[in-house]
């Protein structure tokens, strides 16, 4: 399904604070089905959201770069770590993350929606939007943060916030 991003930042305005303390209730006080629910909500997700008709994290957001994600790009891009730091990534130094400078991502084509280092992106990259990060309770404050930017991440919440107010049982009919 292509992403409306005007839609889905109006939703995202009307939801946001009720999905945000869904998932603080979440943390709080898991189901014991939780990661069946987890798992569940993320197939459904993937069936219902593409990626490559948005791009929103790419435009919004901004990984942080591992020193294995720089020598690796540095190296794909011909450059030494070094270089490729200059020219492209700032320090946080309160998160202590190595971050892009700038918004949307450098490597970012807003034409076709596509990553130029694919092949070597980030891990951050590579695992996002982390809806099946396992120990789901400790990652749940990412998803807070990423209802705001991410489609599948929003759509993820509401599939999650539908099993628990019906009932969790594969097909999410109450019980």
């Amino acid at each position: 399904m292509i992403v409306n991003l005007r839609s889905f930042t109006k939703k995202v305005l009307v939801y946001k604070k009720s999905m945000r303390s869904f998932l603080t209730r979440l943390e709080n006080k898991p189901p014991t089905t939780i990661n069946k629910m987890v798992d569940h909500a993320d197939r459904e997700v993937w069936q219902e959201i593409d990626c490559l008709s948005c791009g929103n994290c790419c435009k919004k957001m901004t990984p942080t770069f591992t020193p294995k994600d720089i020598s690796r790009i540095a190296a794909h891009l011909e450059m030494t770590p070094l270089a490729f730091k200059e020219k492209w990534l700032t320090f946080d130094k309160k998160d202590k993350d190595w971050q892009n400078k700038k918004q949307p991502c450098q490597f970012f084509n807003m034409a076709d929606h596509k990553c130029s280092i694919y092949t070597v992106r980030p891990a951050d990259c590579a695992g996002f939007p982390h809806l099946t990060k396992k120990k789901v309770t400790e990652y749940l404050h990412v998803h807070r943060q990423n209802i705001q930017y991410c489609p599948a991440t929003f759509k993820w919440v509401e599939k999650m916030q539908a099993m628990a107010k019906n009932g969790f049982t594969t097909d999410t009919r109450p019980q």
